[in-house]
């Protein structure tokens, strides 16, 4: 039996990412960057050493041949990647303030990515051992997209593969502005590995707490909040904590989440790659796995850009040390 792998499904787009010396927008010049959210994720456990794909679809244009020989170098496999000349890729275009914070612009309408079908999945890819397939709320923006990731859901979890989500929401690139609320959480409840920060859930709900308790009375295994500088808190449903975040240099916060993700389910897969060992997880073991994961956020912020600055194994371990150490 093979070792347990990630999928990783959604979007891979070019990031352009303003200059470091625009942060003013004043004559801003941009410079073109791999991204995405799942795509970021599928190169941070990549780098992390874990057996990781990408399953999505860019444009049959330069911008999609740079995706996949981005994620390729990386180490990322993509043989289950497709490229359409029915649309092409989408773009964002990303500014950051003086302190590294982003802001958005997205060119996504009708894009490669959104034009994914259910039939495209393959029963075959979830039959060779364990692993986690990992979806983020992009993929619910119109319903034939959401259709296919609730089918890749459907298909992972028939072969006893942990499901993750990160809520990541961003609401610009849905139709009206805003995201189909009841749409989220539904796909939210089928997850068994949950992340999302506070801010996100207090858009989806008035009672944020009690959603964090539904998920956990359904399939969720863990649900980890995070909540800007703020500690990490996860809740299983037998258990809480919380992990503090460091403080270090911030250049750039574009992979911050998806590193904080990589590193999340990079460990989940080597300590814990099914629903009945995320069940059997003690407080000691999800302390450790936040720590690991905070670790490979932090180190993320230091560099600009999503793939370049996304950490490997020596740079999370050193990150470690050196927060043991403060």
């Amino acid at each position: 039996m093979s070792s347990p792998k990630l999928i990783a499904f959604g979007e891979a787009l070019i990031d352009f990412l303003a200059s470091p010396s625009n942060a003013e927008n004043v004559n801003e010049s941009f410079v073109k960057y791999p991204g995405g959210a799942p795509a970021n994720v599928a190169v941070a456990a990549a780098k992390l050493g874990i057996n990781s794909h990408f399953v999505g679809q860019v444009g049959e244009d330069s911008f999609g041949r740079f995706l996949a020989d981005c994620l390729a170098d990386y180490g990322v496999n993509i043989e289950n990647m497709r490229f359409s000349q029915a649309a092409k890729t989408a773009l964002a275009f990303v500014s950051l303030d003086s302190d590294g914070e982003r802001t958005f612009e997205f060119y996504r309408q009708a894009s490669a990515d959104i034009l994914y079908r259910a039939e495209y999945f393959d029963s075959a890819w979830f039959n060779q051992g364990l692993g986690i397939f990992h979806t983020c709320s992009n993929t619910l923006t119109d319903e034939n997209i959401t259709e296919a990731s609730l089918a890749g859901m459907a298909l992972a979890e028939q072969a006893g593969w942990l499901i993750s989500c990160d809520v990541n929401l961003r609401s610009n690139l849905w139709p009206n502005g805003s995201p189909d609320k009841e749409r989220v959480i539904d796909w939210v409840m089928q997850a068994h590995i949950i992340k999302a920060s506070m801010e996100e859930l207090v858009e989806l709900t008035q009672d944020p707490m009690a959603l964090i308790q539904e998920t956990l009375a359904n399939k969720a295994q863990v649900f980890v909040l995070t909540d800007g500088a703020n500690s990490v808190r996860y809740f299983t449903k037998t258990l809480k904590g919380e992990v503090q975040t460091p403080k270090v240099d911030v250049k750039d916060t574009t992979a911050a989440g998806d590193a904080f993700v990589g590193g999340l389910l990079a460990q989940l897969i080597r300590l814990a790659p099914s629903v009945q060992a995320c069940a059997a997880l003690e407080q000691a073991s999800w302390q450790s796995i936040l720590h690991y994961a905070v670790a490979s956020g932090a180190c993320a912020v230091t560099e600009y850009g999503a793939y370049p600055a996304l950490p490997s194994q020596e740079d999370v371990a050193g990150m470690l040390k050196n927060l043991e150490v403060s």
